[in-house]
Parts: structure tokens; C-alpha cells; sequence
């Protein structure tokens, strides 16, 4: 049930004219009557509807977005999409990371309490999502950009096409007469992975996969093990680009040629790619039109709009390098 400001007065021994003061910093509220009603808020998890912000003090004019961590590689382009879009909307972006865990978390959770931004993009850290749902149920707007492969019901969600990015890998594997390809995987609990995974063995099935972490070093490693092992590959498709970019160090310190001996197929198009040696055929995923896309919703569901139901789906495209001509 939504919370709403009668249970904050309530809660806090106040009057709703009280906690309307406090949140939209109108008016002389005693300090620790303010210090204690925005305790309650953030205890109750109370988030005021957009409209009565609106009516109250006039929207902020900023749009909040929640990331893992800026060290993911497509993350720039993803801000990118969404700093071009809301900057030409005449909004401001509050950007929160949570390299901090729970704390960052708290952190996040009391920002939305005071109300310092309109709505919310979402690129989904590990155990945020209950959260996000929460507040989402509360009143706050909220659209998912969505790398995961899951994509809850609650809010609306922008997408890519996982399984035809892993078949249109194997395809062109396929097309160049590759027969045995070594696949290395992200995290297994990502629906992402899952998809990538499924769509390339749709096409050409194999036994050789490696479930890696997206780092160089798991790319790395995995090849180095089964050369090690004598194991015969023809083709190695990995689910990022920096994990490919260790498989192609691997290959080359091993001697083996690329794409002679073996091709190499990453996944996203981040600008690393056109550098590696040699630079990477690779499965782009739409980074930088998803953060367009999402904060476009997001600015038309604050505008009034309505939310779409489905998620909208952005389409992966091929991009064929020296690795895999």
C-alpha cells in the first residue's frame, strides 16, 4: 500500500502541512521537528507523488539514474545516451553508483526521501532490485535499463536482442566454416549470458564453454587452459569484448593466428574493440541508443505520457573486423 503523507504527520506527531514544509523546504519548521520528520520519511519510505511536488514547489528538473559502477566498459556510452537526452530536455542528471554496497544503497534510499529528482533510470546493481520495486510502488518513476535479460513487470524497460547477438555470432562463425568454437560466458545467473548462450548454440551447438567473469583475465585464462590441455578449438566467441580481448592476448602469446588458426568473436562494440591486434569482430550492443531511449520514456512518463507496457527492444547488430572476416 502507497505511503503517504497522512502517515508521515502521523508518524512524526505533526500536521501534514508540516511534513509538506519539510519536504519542499517552504516555510519555518523547527529544526528537530525537520530532523524528525524526514526520519520518519525515511523510515516509511514515504516518496511524494511527482504531481503534488509539482504543485508544491515546481518539479526539480532532475532525473536520478543508479548504476553499478562506472567502471563497466559500455557505461559511458549508456550515459552518454542519457546525458544528450535529458540535457537537451533542459533537465540535470544526479548520478549514484554503489561501489559502497549497502552504504551507497542508504545513501541512494535517503536521496529519493528528500525528493532531490523527478524520476529514475535504472542500470540494475546486484541486490537492488526489491528496492527499486519498492520505490517504484511508492509513486517514484522509474525505467529500467535493462543488461540483464530480466525484465520485471513493475516499470517500464529498454532492452537488446541477447539471443539473436549470440546467433548472428554463430552464423557468421558458421559462414567461415568454423565447426568448433569455445564459448566463455559471463556470471551464469545473468539472463543476458543465458540468452547470448542459447542463441549461439541454437545455431552451432558446442560443448566447450567456459563461464568467465567479462574480464580480460577470465578470457585469458580460459584459453590458456585448454591449449594447455590440447583441447582443439576453432573459434572462440566470448560475451564481452574485454574477456575476447584476453582471449585473442592468450592466443597470440601461444602463436596461434587469428583468424588463421582461430577466430574471435566478442560481444558490445565498445571502442576498445577497433584496437585491438587484430581489431574484433564483435556483436554491438546499442549502448548509447538505450540510455536515449530509456531517458526519452522516462522524461515522457514525467511529462504525462504513459509508460509502454512491453519493453521496448533495441536491436544488436554484427560488426565484422579482422578477427572473424
Amino acid at each position: 500500500m502507497r505511503v503517504t503523507i497522512a502517515d508521515v504527520a502521523r508518524q512524526a506527531g505533526v500536521s501534514k502541512t508540516t511534513v509538506s514544509r519539510v519536504i519542499n523546504t517552504k516555510g519555518e519548521v523547527d529544526r528537530t521537528t525537520a530532523a524528525r520528520v524526514r526520519a520518519v520519511i525515511a523510515q516509511l519510505g514515504y516518496v511524494p507523488s511527482s504531481g503534488a511536488v509539482g504543485l508544491a514547489r515546481g518539479s526539480s528538473r532532475t532525473v536520478g539514474m543508479l548504476v553499478p559502477s562506472l567502471t563497466w566498459p559500455w557505461m559511458g556510452e549508456v550515459l552518454q545516451g542519457v546525458v544528450d537526452t535529458i540535457e537537451a530536455a533542459g533537465y540535470g542528471l544526479l548520478l549514484f553508483t554503489c561501489n559502497r554496497g549497502a552504504e551507497s544503497v542508504e545513501h541512494f534510499t535517503t536521496q529519493v526521501s528528500a525528493r532531490a529528482f523527478d524520476g529514475l533510470l535504472v542500470v540494475e546493481p546486484e541486490n537492488t532490485l526489491d528496492t527499486i520495486i519498492g520505490l517504484h510502488r511508492k509513486g517514484l518513476p522509474v525505467v529500467l535499463i535493462d543488461d540483464r535479460g530480466r525484465h520485471p513487470e513493475d516499470f517500464p524497460s529498454v532492452v537488446t536482442t541477447n539471443r539473436e547477438g549470440g546467433a548472428s555470432a554463430a552464423r557468421h562463425l558458421v559462414a567461415d566454416g568454423r565447426r568448433r568454437p569455445l564459448v566463455i560466458t559471463g556470471p551464469a545467473h545473468f539472463g543476458c549470458v543465458r540468452d547470448r548462450l542459447a542463441g549461439f548454440r541454437e545455431i552451432l551447438p558446442t560443448d566447450l564453454v567456459v563461464v568467465g567473469d567479462f574480464t580480460e583475465l577470465s578470457g585469458r585464462l580460459a584459453v590458456e587452459k585448454l591449449l594447455a590441455g590440447q583441447v582443439e578449438f576453432d573459434a572462440v566467441f566470448a560475451h564481452n569484448d574485454i574477456s575476447a580481448a584476453g582471449a585473442l592476448r592468450a592466443l597470440r602469446a601461444a602463436g596461434r593466428g587469428v583468424p588463421d588458426d582461430i577466430a574471435v568473436v566478442g560481444f558490445d562494440n565498445i571502442p576498445m574493440a577497433r584496437h585491438t591486434e587484430p581489431p574484433l569482430t564483435t556483436v554491438r550492443q546499442p549502448a548509447r541508443e538505450m540510455g536515449e531511449t530509456a531517458a526519452s520514456m522516462l522524461l515522457g512518463h514525467l511529462g504525462g505520457a504513459s509508460a509502454p507496457d512491453e519493453p521496448v527492444v533495441l536491436p544488436t547488430e554484427l560488426i565484422v573486423r579482422k578477427s572473424a572476416p
